[in-house]
């Protein structure tokens, strides 16, 4: 139970939310998203994701609950208000809250623990291998869901009683599928271990890949037998990029369905500077079996694709394909077509950069929209690690990257 200050912030703070929630610009967002989703859609909606500079905006010290699930639910509630605020893309602002009962894990339950060498807090990392040697492979073992009934319950009751009139909340089954194969490996082998195993163990590599799908499928599996599939043609975050709204499911929110009625994705961003051709043995096949049953797939991340569209172009019921900052965006607009929704990252070093330059932002995302323009494409900013601590970045960003599509689009 929250302590009487604690609801009283949580309250307010619904209240606002709620009220942004009903904007009719909000649910025009929401149907641009199911449009666009659905490939009937006419311009590039805009996502912009602060990520790292989230701690920048809302510091964590600036919270003035003290519950610390209170503070979850503040830390939540501040980002919507935030968003509407300043950073103004077509995120629809919603008053639903969700509290899932379990997830897939990435690198968790698998037997082995990862390890990583960190340098500043907020800065980079690379692996500590825990597999150092072949046998070391023996300790990893299948996971299992780990599930929390009474915890989601507990969560629901302090929310809504504190906040019901204002905040839809709801105890949910899994949302998310997305599957990371090769970052499982890598973070108990390594990245550099993993290239060379590529060469000089690749019975190893396929074996090690196989476990893991199967391990994953059998998350799946088990999220099936419980009936934890939930909708999630929502507000929902996919992956390789943008937002689960879709005409193409008509799902009531948080129903529980079938595999084929939700959407997936998958990622090999390890895979970046490895061969088209390795790319479709080793790691493409596994992620194809675990995509297939999902409705609407997603793929790609960080990696440049480009080269490789033909191989995932054979992934059942994709949607979406991702466009990293250095691929080639005409010619993967020009093979996806309209056909596909191309999910393209911008760089995001233009917000992190020491002075936003405006002039030049403005100019790569007019000239990289028109070399996108014969696809179908969505702008997805993420890895904003720092905007150094200019909040109102954001809202330029999206009033420059709107200006640019104005040029490009006549719709």
């Amino acid at each position: 139970m929250f302590t009487r200050e604690d609801a009283r912030i949580i309250h307010s703070l619904a209240r606002r939310v709620k009220e942004i929630s009903e904007l009719p610009l909000e649910e025009k967002k929401r149907d641009m998203w199911r449009k666009h989703t659905s490939l009937a859609g006419c311009r590039p909606p805009v996502f912009v994701s602060p990520e790292g500079s989230w701690t920048e905006m809302i510091p964590e010290e600036s919270l003035l609950c003290t519950d610390a699930f209170a503070r979850e639910a503040e830390y939540e509630l501040r980002k919507r208000i935030f968003r509407h605020e300043y950073v103004k893309d077509d995120t629809p602002v919603e008053c639903a809250f969700d509290i899932p009962v379990s997830s897939i894990p990435i690198n968790e339950g698998w037997g082995l623990t990862a390890r990583r060498i960190h340098g500043t807090e907020r800065g980079s990392w690379r692996f500590q291998p825990v597999v150092e040697k072949l046998s070391d492979w023996k300790g990893l073992k299948q996971p299992k869901l780990v599930m929390d009934e009474k915890g989601a319950d507990e969560k629901v009751k302090m929310l809504g009683d504190a906040a019901g009139e204002y905040l839809s909340v709801s105890k949910t089954g899994i949302k998310i599928f997305d599957f990371h194969i090769a970052h499982i490996y890598c973070d108990f082998r390594g990245l550099d271990n993993m290239l060379v195993d590529l060469i000089d163990e690749e019975n190893m590599v396929e074996d090690v890949f196989s476990f893991i799908k199967e391990g994953l499928k059998g998350l799946v599996d088990e999220a099936l037998a419980y009936g934890l599939i939930t909708a999630n043609n929502d507000y929902t975050y996919h992956y390789s990029g943008g937002l689960g709204y879709t005409n193409d499911f008509s799902h009531a929110r948080n129903a529980r369905v079938g595999l084929e009625g939700v959407w997936a994705a998958s990622e090999a961003q390890e895979f970046s500077c490895v061969s088209p051709e390795m790319f479709a043995r080793f790691i493409l096949p596994h992620e194809r079996e675990l995509l297939a049953p999902f409705g609407l797939n997603g793929y790609g991340c960080c990696d440049d694709l480009t080269d490789k569209l033909e191989s995932v172009l054979t992934i059942k019921n994709l949607r979406r394909v991702a466009a990293c900052p250095w691929a080639n965006l005409k010619k993967m607009a020009d093979r996806l077509k309209k056909d596909y929704i191309l999910t393209w990252k911008p760089n995001p070093a233009y917000l992190a950069a020491e002075k936003f330059d405006e002039i030049n932002l403005k100019k790569y995302l007019t000239q990289s929209l028109m070399d996108a323009k014969s696809g179908y494409p969505e702008i997805i900013l993420r890895d904003t690690h720092t905007c150094r601590g200019e909040k109102e970045r954001f809202t330029r960003f999206v009033e420059i990257a709107r200006e640019a599509i104005d040029s490009v689009y006549a719709c």
